[in-house]
């Protein structure tokens, strides 16, 4: 009998029982918005915020209502204009050279190694090309770069870096926390993220006055006061009437749904590392299969997984997604060639203008991937990677 895969790839855990008391509270008193408080009160949403900058070791903190909306008002901050060349790599996701394109500005898109990092060699001839004094860096997937070398190269070309933390929060490079290298960081606490909160996102930075920018950015009208991981009241005195308001605010019901999470991350942090570790032990002698190797200077948040497979045909990967399917085991696949539901890559983004990149076509040609839910365990990962590695044999010449 073929075994076969029968939990959810997009289910996720339920909601801890300190998170619903917390949001029934905020439901039972009214006062959602984050600005109408109560006399003394300090309200979720700015104690979220003095929470997560705490946990990143941030002087300030941003929540927002989402992760992509967290990086147009960091590009803002930065006073990114129309038509200016924004770079970001080509291994992301819609909503990073989206929120370059919202403003108006041009994604110019660097080339992906074959570990899933930004080509650090591309983007300094970016860098020289265009002249671009902003970096969208994207951590994909969770994939950390060598970032002191990439913040040499950009400190030393002049060129800010915003991090998009969507899939690294509570990672590290050479144990300093992800989003703690660039001018700003940028975090996403929707469904299948690492906090869940439906749609929401948080905005980290150490610098004053792009903080400033960034509060005033999202809608706080004359009363950044009540922020308590803001700057002073007196960095904004100069501001207020320049910086326009892009309403973009996270309301207090979901801050109080997300405070007991991010209490909870670490331990979250570890369930991930067993599920991922699990796969990816069960993975390795898969014929043709190139796992991405992990740098002993990354600490990663394992909540999902990719593998590629560099000598197979469209047709044979397309055949190994469908008979995984089948066997209730999802995988997606960056080198498709139409976008399948959250899964594009840079080749489809029209908006983008993108030029080929022979380099990151070759790496995402054979690159799948798929979700590691909490919902799951260590032994629901040796299952798939079972049905996976049987699937990879029954094609792979190796086998014959």
């Amino acid at each position: 009998m073929v075994r076969r895969f029968t939990r959810s790839f997009t289910q996720q855990e339920p909601i801890s029982e300190a998170a619903i008391e917390a949001a029934v509270a905020v439901l039972r008193h009214g006062r959602l918005h984050r600005y109408n408080l109560a006399e003394g009160e300090a309200g979720e949403v700015a104690v979220l915020e003095e929470e997560f900058a705490g946990f990143t070791g941030a002087r300030f903190a941003l929540a927002v209502a989402s992760g992509g909306y967290a990086l147009a008002c960091a590009l803002r901050a930065l006073q990114v204009r129309p038509d200016e060349p924004v770079l970001t790599n080509a291994f992301t996701l819609a909503p990073v050279p989206g929120a370059i394109a919202s403003l108006g500005a041009r994604p110019v898109l660097v080339e992906v190694t074959p570990d899933l990092v930004i080509d650090l060699d591309h983007l300094e001839a970016r860098i020289a090309e265009t002249g671009a004094r902003v970096l969208l860096l994207s951590h994909m997937r969770g994939h950390i770069c060598d970032m002191d070398r990439l913040m040499a190269i950009c400190d030393g070309a002049g060129v800010r870096v915003i991090e998009d933390c969507a899939h690294t929060m509570g990672a590290a490079w050479n144990g300093v926390a992800s989003g703690r290298h660039g001018a700003m960081a940028c975090y996403s606490t929707q469904t299948y993220k690492h906090l869940n909160s439906g749609e929401g996102g948080l905005l980290i930075s150490d610098d004053p006055e792009l903080m400033a920018r960034a509060v005033l950015l999202s809608g706080s009208y004359m009363m950044y006061p009540r922020h308590r991981a803001a700057p002073a009241p007196e960095v904004f005195e100069g501001l207020w009437t320049e910086v326009p308001n892009v309403s973009g605010r996270m309301d207090a019901l979901r801050a109080a749904i997300l405070r007991p999470q991010l209490a909870d991350l670490p331990g979250r942090i570890v369930r991930w590392a067993g599920l991922y570790r699990a796969l990816e032990n069960g993975l390795r002698a898969s014929p043709g299969l190139a796992l991405i190797e992990r740098p002993a200077a990354e600490s990663f948040v394992g909540s999902s997984f990719q593998a590629r497979l560099p000598d197979w045909t469209p047709d044979r990967i397309e055949a190994l997604v469908a008979r995984c399917a089948a066997r209730g085991v999802e995988l997606k696949w960056f080198g498709a060639a139409q976008p399948q539901g959250f899964t594009s890559r840079y080749a489809h983004w029209g908006y983008a203008a993108p030029e080929p990149l022979p380099r990151t076509d070759r790496v995402l040609a054979g690159l799948i991937d798929l979700r590691l839910p909490l919902t799951f365990t260590p032994e629901d990962c040796r299952v798939i990677a079972e049905i996976l590695d049987e699937e990879i044999r029954r094609d792979s010449p190796r086998s014959i």
